[in-house]
């Protein structure tokens, strides 16, 4: 039996809650709080105890004695929070200690979108380099090296089509021959076997380029027991186009399908995002198991070069830089009927963010907008800047986007299979640029603005759009509740306070509320202040098999 059944599972709480029986003392009893277990169920009362990294035992235990006493009174004592779409696997080797997420509660971090750790077979570094070289190839290596330097959470990882793609075809954009495709079935067969959760796409505007691709490796990913999670592309135009083909994998593979933050954006769309959550729900009717997340902001953060188009980007980023120092191509470009059509989708010049700058010249940018850009620099064409500075720093400009109208976030939120996930990273208050604000308070926000000042959701359920539906999305059975047995995650604070302490203006600011953080049960935030620890591990999928000889078990 593999640790994680409901067997083994059962095994574990009778051996915790027997010995207690028999007179041990608990490592910690959080006393007198209310639990909101995950479910979804009304809060409480009770006393939660805590052995061997374990929840050994939930409710009134008045007689419960522990080398640590946490008086719980008018606080909430929940599951840890699981972010099903992050992008901490480079964040989490430089810091470790991952402060803008457990600070907020979470902790599990969910890997992996357009590029995953692994498989690195033959890939070398690209862009500026890096504070901790990329020098592992597989999954094994990248999991052995964060142990090695240690977390103060726990991570999942899937692995991405494009990274497979790359490291068989690098960016030759041709279709796969047969003996392509089958080595990148065998990739990912190996990446599952290294404990990958599932497989991860993440398209271009109108889908995927080789679609049948795609749906053979998920095929190869539901052999393992993993899931499938896409990234979308559009989120606008197109969006119904790419729900279409992730409801076509969930179909001919046969595999649980994850929708990437679910949303619409571009001004000319607000109001229409019943009609994507009528196809999901429509599919869903039909059988197919088919959830989303989202982020509870209005604006969204990635690379400027998701709105050019995709010849200009094709071969990869060195040859993207190269083409944008030619004026012939830029002109080009800034006619271009895509360009024109996903830069509205970004939320046009006037919503367009400099968040992260590619040289130390234009980082007097950050934080302000394409159009006041354009103003400062003397520029009467704000399209014009946007050319010049991608230009200048070789493509390599990331920003926010404020493209997405407030209702349609509450009419995603209100929906009982949609997640709440960042799409950021586990950074700390030294992070470079003007990032996101959702990388420090996605969760508390949801607990604090969404569920206590504006009721869009009930308490209860915010929890459980961060703890046992994210559990059941990726089949993790003994995290997400508050549970004897299961793993002794947890988040402790005051449903009174919990919070955002930051905005788009100001960004880099830490969650407020959060009294207490368990990790494996161990204290990672002791009285709202980081201890230090990192007793996080990397948690390994279900298709993962030990190395023969080293004893080791399988997940």
């Amino acid at each position: 039996m593999k640790p994680g059944t409901p067997a083994v599972i059962a095994l574990v709480c009778a051996a915790v809650v027997g010995a207690t029986a028999q007179g041990a003392v608990y490592d910690i009893v959080i006393r007198g709080g209310h639990i909101v277990d995950g479910t979804g169920n009304p809060w409480f009362a009770g006393d939660v105890a805590i052995a061997g990294g374990r929840i050994a035992g939930v409710g009134r235990l008045p007689n419960a004695t522990a080398r640590r006493i946490i008086d719980a009174t008018g606080l909430i004592v929940a599951p840890g929070f699981i972010d099903l779409h992050t992008h901490s696997e480079m964040p989490l080797l430089e810091d470790g200690t991952a402060q803008s997420k457990v600070r907020q509660g979470v902790t599990i971090d969910v890997l992996g979108e357009s590029t995953s750790a692994a498989p690195r077979d033959g890939l070398k570094e690209e862009g500026p380099p890096g504070i901790i070289p990329q020098d592992w190839t597989t999954f094994t290596g990248y999991f052995d090296r964060l142990k090695r330097r240690g977390i103060s959470m726990n991570a999942i990882s899937h692995v991405a089509s494009e990274q497979v793609r790359r490291v068989v075809m690098g960016y030759d954009a041709r279709p796969a021959d047969a003996a392509q495709l089958a080595k990148m079935r065998a990739l990912v067969a190996r990446s599952m076997e290294e404990g990958a959760w599932g497989l991860v796409t993440r398209f271009e505007s109108g889908g995927p380029a080789h679609p049948d691709e795609i749906v053979e490796l998920a095929k190869v990913a539901a052999s393992y027991g993993g899931n499938y999670t896409s990234h979308i592309g559009s989120e606008g135009f197109e969006q119904e186009k790419e729900l279409r083909f992730a409801i076509r994998v969930a179909e001919e593979a046969k595999i649980p399908v994850h929708i990437f933050h679910l949303k619409i954006r571009a001004k000319d769309n607000w109001g229409t995002v019943g009609q994507y959550l009528d196809t999901i729900e429509a599919a869903r009717a039909r059988g197919l198991d088919v959830t989303a997340n989202q982020y509870p902001y209005t604006a969204m953060n990635h690379g400027w070069s998701a709105f050019f188009p995709v010849w200009a980007r094709e071969g990869g980023p060195a040859a993207f830089a190269a083409r944008l120092k030619d004026p012939a191509v830029r002109a080009r470009i800034k006619t271009d009927r895509d360009f024109i059509t996903w830069a509205k989708e970004h939320g046009w010049w006037e919503g367009i963010v400099m968040g992260r700058a590619g040289s130390p010249a234009n980082r007097k940018y950050e934080g302000m907008r394409l159009t006041e850009i354009a103003k400062v620099r003397g520029d009467a064409d704000p399209a014009d800047t946007c050319l010049t500075l991608m230009a200048e720093d070789g493509g390599r400009i990331s920003g926010m986007f404020h493209a997405m109208s407030e209702e349609d976030v509450r009419a995603v939120m209100r929906k009982p299979w949609v997640a709440i996930a960042s799409d950021g990273s586990a950074i700390n208050l030294e992070a470079q640029g003007v990032p996101h604000p959702r990388n420090y308070s996605t969760n508390v926000r949801a607990l604090g603005y969404y569920a206590r000042d504006q009721r869009v959701l009930t308490l209860e359920d915010a929890v459980r759009k961060m703890s046992s539906l994210p559990a059941q999305i990726l089949n993790l059975r003994d995290r997400g509740q508050v549970r004897e047995g299961f793993a002794g995650d947890l988040a402790v604070f005051d449903d009174r306070t919990v919070g955002e302490t930051n905005s788009f203006e100001k960004t880099k600011s830490y969650a407020t509320g959060m009294k207490y953080v368990l990790v494996n049960g161990v204290l990672v935030v002791d009285k709202g202040e980081h201890t230090g620890a990192r007793p996080g591990k990397p948690i390994l999928g279900p298709g993962y098999k030990a190395p023969a000889g080293t004893g080791a078990v399988s997940r």
